[in-house]
């Protein structure tokens, strides 16, 4: 049999080359007569950079921005020919955080900075993976860092780097010099999910309790960036932006993103077409794939569902830390099977700590099951 393994990472506990290097494991110890094709994924989010620049010629940059919380960081990006590949993770990612996280006054102005510094250095097209975000600014932060400039009902300047916290002072918004910074490069946002800027599936309502945003500070964060679309409106933005797909990702930097003038696509299927996987999967006999939790969120935009799609007919298997997915619901989306740790282990501290062991044992069931009996 040919199997092909293309998981994500699985958040908190082990990358997505880890995560494969684990499955491709379990299942050689029951079948190793098997070929496995080892293809790690990722969706925009963290491990965006490193997928590319396994696949694709090219180098490495590092680039030094502000975190989230204005600190220093290192931040890797990846360069084929003229082609910038950026994890905005790298500047505003959760991991950033810590302990010391702060949703209201975050900035995606290190994300700014590395557009800046990659038009800067010739680039003519930029592809910026989202997901994995500390911040929901609205990618207020990314603009100021690009040149964009916002004012309050008095005239005075408001600070767009201060979180969504600012923008709720927010009158006019002039985004002249930040289209100028990007202008003759072509900008892609290429998102983890496909939500809209607000409403339940928006980037507040949808995302924010995993940075913090909880209770009365989400809905003032909400309506903060409900503000901040009104203003961007009020001073030349297309109406119809807030609710493209995708504007949610990564706290509204997709939003900030198309305010530029991108185009939008899937990271996952970004990491597909560079990874060649619909051909990898042709001459499969089993695709597996897989995440830390596979739920609602995992249906829009995620890597189990770019890879289902380039599977074609080839079964489709996952693998996930946990799953809150009925199974008639992933059945009717095509998947041939969903295997737990969770259920394995028996609480998710013993499915994280102990993911590699968990994901060979499963992988090797799955061979095993895999053989006709008898």
């Amino acid at each position: 049999m040919r199997i092909v393994v293309a998981p994500d990472k699985f958040a908190g506990s082990l990358a997505a080359p880890e995560v494969t290097r684990a499955i491709a494991a379990g299942w050689r110890k029951a079948a190793p007569q098997d070929e496995i094709v080892a293809v790690p994924m990722a969706d925009g989010g963290p491990g965006f950079v490193g997928c590319l620049a396994a696949s694709l010629p090219g180098r490495i940059r590092t680039v030094g921005v502000s975190g989230p919380l204005g600190q220093a960081v290192a931040a890797d990006v990846f360069v084929s020919d003229a082609t910038w590949y950026v994890e905005a993770a790298a500047a505003n990612g959760r991991h950033l955080s810590g302990a010391q996280r702060d949703p209201m006054v975050a900035t995606s102005a290190g994300v700014g900075e590395i557009l800046r510094a990659a038009c800067g250095r010739g680039a003519t097209r930029i592809v910026v993976g989202l997901g994995g975000s500390a911040t929901n600014d609205g990618g207020a932060g990314m603009l100021a860092a690009l040149g964009a400039q916002g004012r309050d009902a008095g005239g005075a300047l408001v600070d767009l780097t201060g979180g969504p916290a600012a923008l709720e002072r927010l009158a006019t918004l002039d985004l002249t010099a930040a289209r100028e910074v990007v202008a003759g490069v072509e900008l892609v946002a290429a998102t983890d999910v496909d939500s809209p800027l607000l409403g339940e599936r928006g980037a507040t309502r949808m995302f924010g309790a995993q940075k913090g945003l909880t209770g009365e500070m989400a809905d003032r964060a909400e309506a903060a960036i409900a503000h901040w679309a009104d203003v961007c409106e009020s001073t030349g933005a297309a109406a119809g932006l807030r609710r493209e797909p995708g504007a949610g990702a990564a706290g509204g930097l997709g939003y900030a993103l198309l305010l530029l003038g991108a185009s939008r696509t899937s990271g996952a299927a970004v990491i597909a077409a560079a990874t060649d996987l619909p051909d990898r999967c042709a001459s499969a006999d089993l695709v597996i794939t897989g995440e830390g939790c596979f739920d609602e969120q995992s249906r829009h935009g995620k890597v189990v569902m770019s890879v289902l799609a380039a599977a074609g007919e080839v079964p489709v298997v996952i693998v996930a830390g946990q799953s809150l997915v009925p199974a008639a619901q992933w059945r009717s989306e095509g998947f041939a099977d969903v295997v737990s740790l969770l259920d394995r282990a028996g609480s998710v501290t013993e499915s994280m700590n102990g993911a590699p062991r968990l994901l060979a044992d499963a992988a090797a069931d799955l061979a095993r099951r895999a053989r006709p009996t008898g």
